[in-house]
């Protein structure tokens, strides 16, 4: 072959390599981009841990099925993960936020955990109009603020009006009478609750959520402390001193996985406030009863997806079956977050297949009217769907009772309310003391 011949090629070739390396770029897409916005350094690292790890086992299960079908494309695409590390601080989540937007070009944002953190980073979203599944951040601000367009933003975690609220209901009806029958108290006596909360969102809107419960509904509780400390506070004596002089029947505190195992260890161990205490769901993970030890003995969790308890219905194969893969793969029984997070990998891959494109437009309307079949958290009408006005799915929960138990060595839960997925009955152990009055 001449040289003139030989170069001609040389030079279609390379514009087919550029073609294919432009379009690669800033053409047809080779993957769906989701960016997990997990606290994986900072005071909630352990719940991060358990949200990049859930979200990985849902990515690898969907690419094993031949990735997502995009309608424009014509073809699948795989899932391609981004870890934006909000390093448990509002300034780590903007940082981490803003990168995964503008440099690594995400489709859909998953995850967030504390309220005070994704609301800090909304606007970032907003500004570039990313949809955003948020399987954390409680806060009912998230998604009601008025400040920031949210339309894009779905809610996959109940606000804390709703759990504070079932929390609060279920002191009234089961806790309160318990306790009155065993020490001869009237019925009607009103229950002595102290209140510890995180001063954020999260704290706040729960302290709120379960004084409006209380009046709302008429509800015998009184609150007869509510004490706050700083997000990633570790030493509560004093705190606990105070509330152990108000003579409380119960106590709830409104805290993260690495504040509550030293709150109630110190409460225990230290100050000697043999109480009762109750947690919010996002504690619900294998750290918390491992850190707890037999200190968690007899105490309650707010739940909707336990890390050893299986509701009975018809996710609980689905249950049983994600909590050995999990397992398998990562040595460790899954938490409560990691659930949502992965169930919202699997919504934001339904949206794409939905949408038929990665428009950004496509995607969030797609989310807004999706209905994913209940996964491995039970929902209402069984389904996973944010046809509401502040685009929030709703969870069917439950309350634990944890036990210890000395043969073993292990804190392990029984699902004690309500009835239709109880396992036990609340029990008032040996040790209790109620408040006075």
């Amino acid at each position: 072959m001449r040289p003139a011949g030989i170069l001609i090629i040389t030079m279609i070739l390379l514009a087919a390599l550029l073609s294919a390396g432009c379009q690669t770029q800033s053409g047809t897409p080779a993957t769906l981009k989701i960016g997990v916005v997990a606290s994986m350094t900072g005071p909630a690292s352990t719940t991060g841990k358990d949200v990049w790890q859930s979200a990985q086992l849902a990515a690898d299960e969907i690419n094993a099925k031949g990735g997502v079908f995009i309608k424009s494309l014509g073809k699948n695409v795989t899932i391609q993960l981004v870890q934006g590390d909000d390093e448990s601080t509002r300034e780590g989540g903007q940082k981490a936020v803003t990168k995964m937007i503008t440099d690594d070009r995400v489709d859909i944002l998953v995850g967030g955990f504390s309220s005070a953190v994704v609301t800090a980073h909304q606007s970032i979203v907003a500004e570039h109009g990313v949809p955003y599944i948020i399987t954390g951040a409680s806060s009912s601000t998230v998604t009601h603020r008025t400040d920031v367009n949210t339309s894009m933003m779905f809610h996959h975690a109940p606000i804390t009006d709703a759990s504070a609220s079932k929390t609060t209901i279920f002191i009234d009806e089961v806790m309160r009478p318990a306790i009155n029958s065993k020490f001869g108290f009237p019925a009607d006596r009103p229950l002595r609750l102290a209140v510890v909360y995180q001063d954020s969102p999260f704290g706040k809107g729960a302290l709120s959520a379960i004084e409006s419960t209380i009046a709302a509904k008429g509800l015998k509780v009184q609150v007869v402390a509510n004490e706050t400390f700083k997000m990633g506070e570790t030493d509560f004596r004093t705190i606990l001193t105070s509330v152990k002089a108000k003579g409380p029947d119960a106590v709830y505190p409104i805290a993260f996985l690495n504040e509550e195992v030293p709150m109630l260890t110190q409460a225990r161990r230290d100050v000697g406030l043999d109480t009762i205490f109750l947690a919010v769901e996002c504690v619900d993970d294998p750290d918390y009863y491992k850190g707890l030890g037999q200190y968690g003995d007899y105490s309650i969790i707010e739940s909707r997806f336990s890390a050893y308890a299986t509701p009975r219905g018809p996710i609980s194969g689905n249950v049983e079956r994600y909590r050995s893969d999990y397992t398998a793969r990562f040595g460790a029984s899954p938490g409560m977050m990691g659930a949502a997070t992965y169930e919202g990998v699997y919504v934001a891959a339904a949206a794409a297949e939905k949408a038929g494109t990665l428009d950004r437009p496509a995607l969030v309307a797609a989310i807004g009217s999706i209905e994913v079949p209940e996964m491995v958290e039970s929902m209402e009408r069984g389904v996973i769907s944010f046809a509401n006005p502040f685009r929030e799915s709703q969870f069917n929960l439950f309350m634990e009772q944890l036990r210890w138990d000395p043969a073993t060595q292990l804190l392990r839960p029984k699902i004690i309310w309500p009835d239709e997925l109880k396992e036990a009955d609340f029990e008032i152990p040996d040790w209790y003391r109620p408040g006075s009055g």
